[in-house]
């Protein structure tokens, strides 16, 4: 294991940030993260206010206060894109969440006497955009729509942080965990209306919640830079998913949900979130030796499902 590290975790109270905190704290690290609620402290880790708009964050008041300089942080804050359909509103707080957040990180960076060795800074698989079966790495070009203009800016306001630290972006995919992205379609089968989705051919990357916390622990630890595409090892097809979904449930998968049905209802959320198809391989995490726990999707729902 790597040395014992300080990490601050930025959006450390969802989903991802808790099963990252467990993570962490499982393997001997010291992690505290920022809230927008009141701080608190509970075994040994501390919570901590945001600033106020157009307030610094300042890192070296929080290390003086925890005793220890911050020596990674990790940025997963952002608003949730699950909300559909996107409004103009919606689809603003997606992109201004992500740029704000990302920004005062970096500023404070910048003004920190005591730089942290990395920002793991989140970003997402949208990136690439529709690709339908073309295989997907770090080394592929952007793609187009909305979310793929949303993770360039959100890449291009952390990037500055290169100039004074370490910088990975974690590019991550459909999590399967009890919550998050998951959660509406384990109702929809729950209701035995699970089935393929516009013929379900599309490519879902995915990734277990364990793997996704393992992979940015990975990324804490490791001197890896750039965009790391956090997905499962063997790419599933959204048909792939629902059909062995609807087995571990007991649920018969038979519902079929026409594209233009999805389009029509969800509108731009539905056809960018539902109906995109993307083959991504994690090459980087691969050829710097991370080894899943779960490489199949049917594990990475039994994972989630436990």
């Amino acid at each position: 294991m790597a040395r014992s590290l300080t990490v601050l975790i930025a959006g450390g109270t969802g989903m991802i940030g808790t099963a990252l905190r467990q993570e962490l704290t499982a393997s001997g690290h010291t992690v505290h993260y920022l809230s927008r609620t009141a701080s608190w402290t509970a075994g040994g880790v501390m919570g901590f206010t945001w600033p106020k708009e157009n307030e610094p964050l300042d890192l070296d008041h929080i290390s003086d206060f925890i005793g220890k300089p911050i020596d990674v942080i990790v940025n997963l804050a952002g608003s949730s894109i699950s909300k559909m359909p996107w409004t103009a509103k919606t689809k603003h707080e997606i992109l201004y969440s992500r740029l704000a957040t990302t920004t005062t990180i970096v500023e404070a960076i910048e003004l920190a006497k005591k730089k942290p060795r990395a920002l793991i800074n989140g970003s997402a698989v949208g990136f690439y955009g529709n690709r339908d079966n073309e295989v997907l790495t770090e080394k592929s070009p952007r793609g187009d729509g909305f979310l793929s203009d949303v993770v360039v800016s959100w890449e291009a306001a952390a990037q500055p942080a290169e100039k004074h630290t370490r910088v990975a972006y974690a590019r991550t995919g459909l999590v399967l965990g009890k919550k998050g992205a998951l959660g509406p379609l384990r109702l929809l089968t729950s209701f035995f209306v699970s089935g393929p989705l516009a013929g379900g051919k599309d490519w879902w990357p995915w990734i277990s919640l364990r793997d996704e916390a393992r992979a940015l622990a990975f990324l804490i630890e490791n001197n890896i830079s750039g965009p790391v595409n956090l997905v499962g090892p063997q790419p599933a097809t959204s048909g792939t998913l629902m059909k062995a979904l609807a087995k571990l449930m007991s649920r018969p998968y038979w519902f079929p949900a026409p594209g233009f049905a999805i389009s029509l209802v969800l509108g731009q959320a539905g056809r960018e979130l539902l109906l995109s198809s993307q083959k991504i391989s994690p090459e980087v995490l691969l050829s710097s030796g991370f080894t899943f726990l779960d490489s199949d999707v049917s594990e990475g729902l039994r994972s989630a499902l436990r």
